[in-house]
């Protein structure tokens, strides 16, 4: 079965930890996804960028409309996430207790199944 773990980000949690814990947070991600590699579990992960680099793209009247910047204004955002494969919820809950963002209050690590991929229907 196929999972999202996403990792949403708070400007203000992040911006309040010390370069110790920073440079904590990259290591423990290095960490999970190494152990994510060696069992097989990992599909793949992305980090992005921050959702001021952004631009929402909409369509009215057969026309692209495109502004500049995040669609919801929130102090939270997506950060990144990991693709995995694994047996069932109960896993990819395990694996998602592992990435570091999820020990740090003010941020938040959801997991959701995957329900369609590749022309399949799962969910």
């Amino acid at each position: 079965m196929k999972f999202l773990i996403s990792m949403h980000i708070n400007p203000a949690v992040l911006d309040a930890l010390t370069d110790e814990e920073k440079t904590a947070i990259g290591d423990g991600h290095g960490r999970f996804i190494a152990e994510l590699k060696e069992s097989g579990e990992l599909i793949n992960t992305q980090a992005l960028v921050d959702p001021s680099q952004a631009a929402v793209v909409t369509v009215r009247n057969g026309q692209p409309v495109v502004t500049d910047g995040p669609f919801l204004e929130s102090k939270e955002f997506l950060g990144g996430f990991y693709l995995i494969d694994c047996e069932n919820k109960e896993r990819a809950i395990e694996l998602a207790t592992r990435v570091p963002d999820a020990a740090i209050e003010g941020l938040g690590v959801e997991v959701r199944q995957v329900m369609f991929y590749d022309g399949q229907l799962e969910a």
